[in-house]
């Protein structure tokens, strides 16, 4: 640890440069273990303030004389809009990235060097260098190499959900620097992946934090796939019409033809995944993030450290790989605290795409049994018939009590006995392998136990199996979804270029009536009126909040034209100026004084001095 010194007191910090009154949840308790010099291990979640349990310590440790904080991030996008906020409120911030000209980093790390900068961010790969890790040294030597802070720092784990070998070196921070202390955050770890973190990063010392993981904003919504961009667009129509959102697709052509209908269709979507012209890519992220009512469709490449809080909702219109990259894609709504809702749509190919993929993976059987593990535990939430949120806070080992404010809890879902239909279905398949010793897919082995007369059908006689027609009470939907759990308990495995089914040595257990199958009625999902922050009753944001009067209304909306102009003179997200929930209480309580300015949440000392005198104009302007 570094020399005792004597730190500001955090509070005053967090009051005076971000307009905050008092700390939430075990915010107090990391930014003071921290500031004293402390390692921590932090797992928070999307929106719960991560940045804040390193940029306070940084901020008073720097005022103490420790010199600069080194902030590893691996998203340029992120960089830039933390640097822009940090900067508004007063902070002198830097990046380090590809971005920038030679001439601008030159004068960057001047002034790093010089120990004038609180905070520096930078992408894992540039700590490896020699000329980076030369100026770290120059910096330790003289006593100015305050603090690093490792942001998503799942990265290191190959266990995570979005794992990057250049985060493995990071270990090299503590060898070369023993008495530097970190800060490693991330908001999606269970417990082998925070084991795999605390033993990569060398953190063994480190005290952990874990905050509750519950996101009680945001109305999770899962539903059977029944022509998905249909269902989509409803969604969208329906309950999030001009408003921000992000759609997931596992291909970069999905997501192409997905952001291309939905134009059609009249909704403001733009495209983005890693094989896009960078420009491009770049382009359309910028007006995701600057402009009004963009809905983001995209692979899972787009996202993290997306900092924009009032996306209303992420919907996914292919299933994840595991709950890890579910919680953290979801988390990308409602930063703000404000209704968001998380929608995802997924069928029977999704079980077989992502059961292939594992299987047949170049990795080593314990790591495929581990992803399968993650894969089956996702699957369970989406099959599942009680509380979504108890589900999903249970698999990071959160207990809690039935929502209230998802999609089963909403509208009980009916169940129905399936045992006997999955033995229909086994059997099928034994049929198959006895007639002939070949394999079919999903939709003939349908087509059979239905009894449809289909040419495949004819060409292998299989009209006059025993199993022909003996489901021919069940819909294709119900079929679907008997064969959804057979394969995601593993009782049927899929095999091949076109996913041809097979019986597993678990299906003999099935076969004699010894396993039970209880499944979800296929329902039309009830809308009941927008979410909450509560979880009752309608939604309320602050861009409509039925609270305020027509003449805050009015002021609100100046405020968000004010906002709107500084944030194009600056070159900055509008959110990074003054985010909507600020200027929906400044509207509301409508301060005339700057000393009454001073007390709205989220008016910092320098924002008040740089933009107050404007804000009580544009609030008295009739």
């Amino acid at each position: 640890m570094s020399p005792p010194k004597h730190h500001p007191v955090p509070i005053h910090i967090l009051q005076e440069v971000f307009g905050y009154s008092a700390f939430r949840g075990q915010q107090a308790a990391i930014v003071e273990h921290v500031t004293d010099g402390g390692d921590a291990l932090v797992l928070m979640p999307t929106g719960g303030g991560k940045s804040l349990c390193y940029q306070v310590p940084a901020i008073a440790r720097q005022r103490a004389g420790h010199g600069v904080t080194v902030v590893v991030s691996p998203l340029i996008a992120l960089m830039h809009d933390q640097v822009g906020a940090l900067e508004e409120a007063g902070v002198h911030a830097a990046f380090l990235n590809s971005t920038q000209s030679l001439e601008e980093a030159q004068a960057i790390e001047r002034e790093m060097l010089a120990g004038r900068l609180s905070l520096l961010y930078a992408a894992p790969e540039r700590l490896n260098t020699p000329r980076f890790l030369a100026q770290l040294t120059s910096l330790h030597e003289r006593g100015l190499l305050s603090l690093f802070a490792i942001d998503e720092a799942h990265c290191v784990s190959q266990w995570g959900h979005d794992f990057r070998s250049e985060y493995l070196s990071l270990s090299l921070l503590h060898e070369r620097f023993p008495d530097v202390p970190r800060i490693a955050l991330t908001a999606t770890a269970d417990d082998i992946t925070r084991a795999d973190i605390i033993d990569r990063l060398q953190l063994h010392e480190a005290r952990v934090f874990i905050d509750s993981f519950d996101r009680p904003n945001i109305r999770y919504l899962i539903v059977e796939k029944d022509k998905p961009r249909e269902q989509l667009l409803r969604f969208i129509q329906d309950d999030h019409d001009g408003e921000a959102g992000v759609v997931y697709c596992q291909s970069r052509k999905k997501v192409e033809e997905t952001a291309e209908w939905l134009r059609a269709e009249g909704i403001s979507a733009l495209a983005y995944h890693a094989g896009m012209d960078s420009d491009v890519r770049m382009r359309h992220q910028d007006r995701f993030l600057r402009e009004d009512g963009i809905v983001m469709v995209a692979t899972v490449a787009f996202g993290m450290g997306i900092d924009k809080p009032d996306v209303r909702f992420v919907a996914h219109l292919d299933l994840p790989k595991n709950i890890e990259g579910y919680y953290q894609e979801t988390g990308r709504a409602g930063r703000d605290g404000e209704a968001a809702e998380a929608w995802m749509a997924y069928g029977l190919a999704d079980v077989v795409n992502q059961r292939r993929m594992i299987d047949e993976s170049p990795s080593t059987e314990e790591f495929k049994q581990v992803q399968r593990g993650k894969l089956d535990a996702l699957l369970a939430l989406a099959e599942a018939t009680d509380c979504r949120r108890q589900r999903l806070l249970a698999y990071f080992g959160e207990d809690s009590e039935p929502c209230g404010n998802c999609d089963n809890c909403l509208n009980p879902p009916a169940t129905w006995d399936a045992t006997e239909a999955a033995r229909m279905a086994l059997s099928c398949i034994y049929r198959f392998r006895q007639n002939g010793g070949q394999r079919f897919g999903a939709g003939h082995l349908i087509d059979v136990l239905r009894g449809k007369d289909t040419e495949k059908v004819r060409q292998y006689g299989h009209q006059h199996l025993s199993t022909w027609a003996i489901g021919a009470h069940l819909s294709e939907q119900q079929w679907r979804a008997v064969l959804r759990q057979l394969i995601a308990l593993g009782h049927v495995v899929t095999e091949g270029e076109f996913s041809t089914l097979s019986l597993n040595e678990s299906a003999r257990g099935v076969l004699k009536g010894e396993v039970e199958l209880l499944l979800r009625q296929p329902t039309a999902p009830a809308r009941k009126g927008k979410t909450s922050r509560s979880g009752t009753g309608s939604r309320r944001t602050a861009l409509a909040d039925p609270d305020l009067a027509p003449d805050a209304q009015q002021r609100f909306e100046s405020l968000k034209a004010w906002r709107a102009e500084v944030a194009r003179e600056h070159g900055l997200p509008a959110y990074v100026i003054f985010q909507n929930v600020t200027l929906a209480e400044m509207a509301r309580q409508h301060p005339r004084t700057l000393d009454e300015l001073s007390g709205i949440s989220g008016v910092g000392a320098k924002k008040l001095e740089a933009y107050g005198e404007d804000l009580l104009r544009v609030l008295d302007a009739r």
